[in-house]
């Protein structure tokens, strides 16, 4: 079996494509089902946010059913796979923990991530596509992820991908202590997008979301007003800045709508931060003549500053992720040597309870204690004989000598049992 990280991120594809195999929390369970229904697949795990989409899973084929899955989500397979990345047992380890330790981040160190590979996890074992070793790798990388942010400062001042858009916004003609500001959403992104703009003294701000009372709930937070989303088209042209993070499969705003609102507002510019992975603002939006549109792809820019600043931070992290990498793989070949180990006791321990039982029964029955003793220990040494001898004559008839040679091995002080020695206490 091999350890896979598969997957797409924003270092090998632009949003357009991202968009195409991204996975609403509410699409997760189901995917997580149909992936571990792959005969090849053993276990599975599915991390899904704005800059990627990876499944890592314990497989059998080196992923090919997974890639050929993840290719045709959710229809459209055309040419997919040539942006996919695959690592495979000591590699898939190591990018999970850079993953859940931010240096995989488009933000170099931002904290959000670690949140998402955590829910990845808990999705997991809620569909029941978590096994163990699937299990203690993402546990491992919780401990990476910890021991990176508190050994090294990769985790300080940190820069979400929500506060480097409220800075991009304050770099521009439209700064938020002089502009109305429309928030779409109600996710953890629009709520760190709040905050920032909160802290830069906003102007006005508008929560508008599918859920009504969520809305209310973050504007009263941040001292905003709530609108359904429905209500988007009223207030629209009176905004000068729009950021969009929701969940949707397809478009909030379309080009006609922000069409008519730069129409009410006689073309004064409109800045679009969508931050949506599927985008919430159509693409054509870009076309139109007065519109500043960015996506989560446009920030790279913005985050660049942020790469220089934290890259002694961050090599002093990788050094951690490789040390934790090293000590994952080998915690992970000692537990296979000692499997088949495992397999004996097990098989040894279920023998002995079972004949433990029926010996049990047979003295309540009333039978005579020397029969009961000599009934156990003729079954139980029957039941712990059976494979082994079994496998040693077949081995005996296909001359397989390796296995005779273990089984002396394995049996070195058995002795002659003619031998009066081997019945001392020595």
């Amino acid at each position: 079996m091999t350890l896979l990280a598969l997957g797409i991120n924003h270092q090998t594809a632009p949003v357009s494509l991202r968009e195409r195999v991204a996975f609403a929390d509410d699409r997760l369970p189901w995917a997580l089902s149909t992936l571990r229904s792959l005969p090849s697949v053993s276990e599975v795990a599915v991390l899904s946010t704005c800059n990627r989409t990876e499944l890592y899973a314990v497989t059998d084929d080196e992923g090919r059913a997974l890639g050929q899955w993840l290719a045709s989500h959710p229809g459209d397979a055309s040419g997919l796979e040539s942006y996919f990345y695959w690592h495979y047992d000591a590699n898939a380890v190591r990018h999970l923990f850079r993953v859940a330790t931010g240096l995989d981040s488009l933000v170099l160190g931002e904290p959000q991530i670690l949140g998402q590979v955590k829910h990845a996890w808990a999705a997991a074992r809620a569909a029941g596509t978590m096994g163990t070793q699937l299990d203690r790798l993402f546990q491992q990388s919780f401990v990476t992820a910890k021991r990176a942010r508190t050994d090294t400062r990769i985790g300080a001042n940190p820069v979400s991908v929500a506060s480097a858009a409220v800075r991009l916004a304050q770099r521009t003609f439209a700064r938020p202590e002089d502009a109305s500001v429309l928030l779409v959403g109600a996710g953890e992104t629009i709520e760190l997008v709040a905050r920032h703009l909160a802290q830069a003294q906003v102007k006005r701000l508008l929560v508008a979301n599918r859920t009504l009372a969520h809305a209310q709930e973050l504007a009263s937070r941040h001292g905003g007003m709530a609108l359904p989303l429905a209500d988007i088209d009223r207030h629209l042209a009176d905004v000068d800045i729009v950021f969009c993070a929701t969940a949707s499969r397809e478009p909030i705003l379309q080009r006609a709508q922000v069409a008519a609102a730069l129409a009410q507002r006689r073309h004064r510019p409109m800045l679009l931060l969508d931050l949506a992975v599927p985008r919430d603002i159509a693409a054509d939006v870009a076309t139109l003549k007065d519109v500043f549109l960015y996506t989560v792809d446009d920030l790279e820019r913005a985050v660049e500053d942020n790469r220089r600043s934290r890259r002694e931070a961050a090599d002093a992290a990788e050094a951690i992720v490789e040390l934790q990498v090293s000590r994952f793989i080998e915690t992970l070949a000692a537990s296979t040597r000692t499997a088949p180990l495992r397999r004996l006791r097990a098989h040894a321990d279920c023998a002995r309870v079972d004949v433990l039982a029926k010996a049990r029964q047979q003295l309540a029955n009333g039978q005579d204690p020397q029969a009961v003793l000599e009934f156990l220990a003729h079954t139980l040494t029957n039941r712990l004989l059976h494979a082994p001898t079994i496998a040693l004559r077949e081995a005996a008839l296909t001359g397989d000598t390796d296995l005779a040679r273990a089984t002396a091995r394995m049996f070195p002080a058995m002795g002659d049992p003619h031998d009066p020695a081997d019945d001392s206490d020595a």
